[in-house]
């Protein structure tokens, strides 16, 4: 049986639990479904925050995301993957992300969970740049660099 599988790139939001019941309608295969959803965060302060716009490649994308997903299916027994990616502005308290992986056992759905967040968070085509208000007149923006501790959890699934 073919692993359904679901990658969208959208700048609407998205319902986790409407995704994962249609993930899992009708399914008696599935045992576990694991969900992270990534959130906009603000914080506090001067370095709170404001708004984050992420940008992506079109079409190369979802191919990269597609590759990875296939990836995790060839080294876990899934029974089905959702992958949402938000574009454009979001505000602190806006969904960005969404993965969702099912499978007959928790362990796989875990772990092809966490293979694919760390495949986003480090390796994905997509940008990100910060709105801080930072007290004065007008917010100042920067591009969100790349952290060791992200490049160092993705390195534990290379083969």
């Amino acid at each position: 049986m073919t692993t359904p599988v679901t990658i969208r790139i959208q700048s609407a939001d998205f319902d986790i639990a409407a995704e994962i019941a249609a993930l899992t309608k009708a399914r008696h295969d599935v045992g576990a479904v694991v969900s992270f959803s990534g959130i906009c965060r603000g914080g506090e302060g001067k370095d709170a925050i404001a708004a984050m716009t992420l940008e992506h490649y079109p079409g190369m994308a979802e191919a990269e995301i597609g590759r990875h997903v296939s990836e995790a299916i060839a080294r876990w027994p899934l029974t089905g993957v959702t992958v949402i990616h938000r574009y454009g502005r979001v505000v602190p308290g806006d969904n960005i992300v969404l993965v969702l992986t099912a499978s007959v056992h928790r362990e796989a759905a875990f772990q092809a969970a966490e293979f694919l967040m760390d495949y986003l968070k480090t390796n994905a085509p997509f940008w990100k740049s910060e709105e801080r208000a930072g007290g004065g007149d007008s917010p100042s923006t920067s591009w969100v660099d790349a952290q060791a501790h992200d490049d160092n959890a993705a390195a534990r699934w290379k083969k």
